[in-house]
């Protein structure tokens, strides 16, 4: 049976899951959610498929599952792919998905959402140029952490890379500059290699130029 993503290509919290799919050989695709026209703050959205209101889902048969953490381990529990290869890397992985989800793509996701989706007019400066600056040291770890290695964890790719790098292919500025970081420009060209590796407009439904 073919697993159905819930997703828009403007959200990198939906590439987080939908990367690790496109590459596990697992049946998948994408549904698309018309986050900007409304649909996960709809009634039926919460109440039929996800009643946080959010994107992305994933739905296998009767499994449900929201959160792209969550969605990322299922992902590895039907392929055997990207969870880790021992119980030490796996808890490693999990301690790197937990820190994205709160230093990097946390603020990653809202500062670009301000800096592009907002009309000019409405875009809070103050609050942009804080959120940037927590970013910067998320950057700059994650930078640190790269040096002398091609993966965050482990000897390949896992679930730990497609979640800290859920925001960092996008083209619109949100504070990130690739040729920066030498050390994430050098991971995620590794991540660029990998075969099925595909950018977030290309993965999923769904971009700005739909509506402009």
């Amino acid at each position: 049976m073919t697993m159905k993503l819930y997703c828009f290509g403007e959200s990198g919290n939906a590439y987080k899951a939908a990367l690790p799919l496109s590459l596990s050989g697992l049946d998948w695709c994408a549904v698309k959610v018309d986050f900007f026209g409304g649909e996960t703050r709809s009634n039926s959205y919460r109440r039929t498929i996800n009643e946080m209101g959010e994107a992305p889902v994933l739905v296998d048969g009767d499994t449900r599952l929201t959160q792209s953490g969550v969605i990322q381990m299922y992902v590895s529990e039907k392929s055997g792919k990207f969870g880790g290869a021992t119980p030490e890397e796996a808890r490693e992985i999990l301690r790197w998905v937990f820190w994205d989800n709160h230093k990097l793509s946390s603020q990653a996701g809202m500062t670009r959402f301000l800096m592009n989706f907002l009309p000019e007019d409405k875009r809070p400066a103050e609050v942009i140029a804080f959120s940037q600056a927590r970013l910067h040291a998320a950057y700059a770890l994650l930078d640190g952490h790269l040096r002398g290695r091609d993966w965050i964890v482990g000897d390949g790719p896992s679930n730990a890379d497609f979640s800290c790098c859920g925001y960092l292919f996008y083209p619109e500025p949100f504070g990130f500059e690739r040729t920066q970081w030498p050390e994430i420009d050098r991971w995620l060209g590794h991540i660029e290699q990998l075969d099925g590796w595909t950018p977030p407009y290309e993965l999923m439904p769904g971009s700005p130029a739909d509506r402009a």
